[in-house]
């Protein structure tokens, strides 16, 4: 009897010692954080914030590696070949599904644990002023009546791409692109003259908004943003349309529930944290934290949409 008790004993502290239960004690050791884009960058600058204001509520340090190259497809590869141990993040926006559906990776996002979206920066259509159109209503009647004559500037291959094409898509318009490397490139085009419209943001747009060199027609934020009060989101224009930068949080795929669980709860505490929400303002980004279940649902919903769009985006 004393032996089976004690082989009992021996097995039971066995399974506990392996068992990933074990990490009720995550974690131990720092959080390694791969952002796959270059120092300097929204996304890198959105993530330092991150870091630099976790450790209070993961108790350990989150150290960034940047990793960048190709579209942010190459950290994301080493994000996704690290153990499923719970001591790897990465980060991910609309981007990595408009590079899968065009072929630039093999990687999609459900190679990996989504565990939280943190930011948001909700992407304005802007025009240049003409007497052809001063609101989205007026805009969208024009361009039914002018197809495939409007100028858009976008990043082709890019979210901003996605963003115009889901513009086409939910009103049934034609524009022709124009590329541009990043934002700052395609609205000094637009207040140049250069173009009709283009994506934009608040900080590459409101002061040419303010000085009147350029109009935002709509926002593509769920409601109207405090800074532009006045501008109205394409929800109030009858359209489902969510266009936003997000960038979330994932752990490479298998990573034990247990080490989601935790870094979920973690950064959902950090969201509520008056500093890292002052400073994530000022970077030029909202707040807007979804976990694991909304996070999943919300990729999903729009890896449909690129699907769909797939013809336009291919380069």
């Amino acid at each position: 009897m004393k032996i089976r008790l004690g082989l009992a004993a021996l097995l039971t502290a066995a399974v506990a010692f392996v068992s990933p239960a074990a990490a009720q004690d995550y974690p131990e050791r720092a959080v390694e954080f791969i952002v796959p884009w270059s120092p300097g960058g929204g996304s890198d600058t959105l993530m330092r914030i991150i870091s630099g204001n976790i450790e209070p509520y993961l108790g350990v340090e989150l150290p960034i590696i940047n990793m960048p190259g190709v579209g942010g497809t190459v950290g994301l590869r080493e994000a996704s070949r690290k153990p499923a141990d719970g001591y790897t993040i990465s980060q991910v926006h609309e981007g990595l599904l408009v590079a899968t559906e065009t072929g630039v990776t093999d990687l999609a996002w459900s190679d990996f644990e989504p565990i939280a979206l943190m930011t948001a920066s909700p992407q304005f259509l802007v025009a240049h002023p003409t007497e052809n159109y001063s609101n989205l209503e007026e805009f969208v009647e024009y361009a039914k009546a002018h197809p495939g004559e409007i100028t858009i500037g976008v990043t082709l291959g890019g979210v901003p791409h996605l963003h115009a094409a889901m513009i086409e898509q939910a009103y049934g318009l034609k524009f022709k692109y124009v590329g541009y490397e990043g934002t700052g490139q395609r609205v000094r085009a637009l207040v140049g003259g250069n173009l009709d419209v283009a994506i934009g943001d608040i900080s590459s747009s409101a002061q040419f908004v303010e000085n009147g060199d350029l109009v935002f027609l709509a926002v593509g934020s769920s409601e109207r943003m405090p800074a532009t009060p006045d501008v109205p989101t394409f929800k109030e224009n009858g359209k489902d349309l969510e266009l936003m930068v997000t960038r979330g949080i994932i752990m490479p795929k298998g990573t034990p529930a247990e080490a989601r669980d935790t870094m979920e709860a973690a950064l959902q505490k950090l969201s509520e944290d008056a500093t890292y929400i002052e400073q994530t303002n000022n970077a030029g980004a909202d707040v807007m934290f979804r976990g694991q279940k909304d996070y999943t649902a919300y990729l999903a919903n729009l890896d449909e949409t690129v699907k769909s769009l797939s013809e336009v985006l291919a380069p």
